[in-house]
């Protein structure tokens, strides 16, 4: 399935582009938004720094080998290398990490709502670094898209008082480091070397400190240990969202504009949120229905009716 997914997606995409970009988007929220539940129940045998060293580490080698295996170069041009490292350090390793040690400090489904207030700090990074113009458009959709992320995250917000600050603050971080990678994604332009490969050196890269930090500072994990539901969860993270759905949000990244891409991300917490009632037992509320309604029409209101960038 991986393989069908890599090799054949990309020429789907090019035959039909709306409704190629209509599929990224779907597929990303479905990948990463199981990946919360996911990373949870992983987080129950292992710590944060080894679980990124394994994931970090997993996604280049599959990327980097399936690469070389269908004869795409992996050489990357010099002028490239540092928009590949400083992208990757804020769209892998300081989301992800972030992410992993939030998880451990407040609720699944909390978290992923903080996360993706993503859209918001992106669409104002662009306006300053891209000299991107906001339209009323844009505006309705994230003003939408938010409305919902607050219904989701509801008065625990202010319940917490200051010793519940350091889950969401951590995760505020997360959803700024991703922000950030994304318009200076978006900041490179065309780049020459294929998705796969920079995501794959990415992933190389953002993999060392990781490896480091977990043999310095955390204990070697005993796999027989591990619960069941660990296994399983730890697959569907290394298969879904460390390698395929990371990949294609690069090439979504690259295929929209900073709007269309960041505010289209609302659908992932959506999903975290289900997923993680279902799976983790989290309470289930009427609001998280009002808040599904809301995140699609904020990506309705920026998707279907598409506007040049400027």
């Amino acid at each position: 399935m991986e393989r069908f997914l890599i090799d054949r997606l990309p020429l789907a995409l090019a035959a039909r582009p709306a409704l190629g970009s209509l599929a990224l988007i779907l597929a990303i929220g479905l990948f990463w938004g199981g990946n919360w539940p996911a990373v949870r129940f992983i987080l129950r045998d292992l710590p944060p720094f080894t679980l990124r060293a394994i994931g970090f580490t997993a996604g280049a080698l599959v990327l980097l080998g399936w690469a070389r295996w269908r004869g795409i170069p992996l050489r990357v041009e010099a002028r490239e290398w540092p928009w590949l490292a400083v992208t990757g350090v804020f769209t892998i390793l300081g989301f992800n990490l972030a992410t992993a040690f939030g998880q451990l400090r407040m609720p699944t489904s909390q978290a992923a709502i903080i996360a993706f207030s993503m859209p918001c700090w992106a669409l104002l990074m662009a306006w300053g670094l891209l000299d991107q113009r906001i339209t009323r458009r844009q505006w309705s959709g994230l003003a939408c898209g938010q409305a919902g992320l607050l219904i989701l995250l509801g008065p625990a917000a202010l319940a917490g008082g200051s010793q519940g600050l350091a889950g969401p603050l951590i995760m505020l971080g997360a959803a700024l480091s991703w922000a950030l990678g994304t318009v200076l994604i978006k900041r490179r332009g065309t780049w020459q070397s294929h998705a796969v490969v920079i995501t794959g050196w990415q992933f190389a890269l953002c993999a060392i400190p990781m490896i480091v930090m977990m043999v310095a500072m955390e204990p070697m994990p005993r796999p027989s240990d591990w619960h069941t539901t660990t296994w399983l969860a730890l697959a569907y993270h290394l298969l879904f969202s460390i390698t395929i759905a990371q990949m294609l949000w690069f090439m979504n990244v690259n295929r929209l504009s900073i709007a269309q891409a960041t505010i289209s991300t609302l659908i992932i917490p959506t999903v975290g949120v289900s997923s993680s009632i279902l799976l983790l037992g989290e309470p289930l509320s009427a609001k998280v229905f009002i808040a599904l309604l809301l995140t699609l029409a904020a990506v309705a209101i920026v998707m279907l009716h598409r506007r040049p960038s400027t």
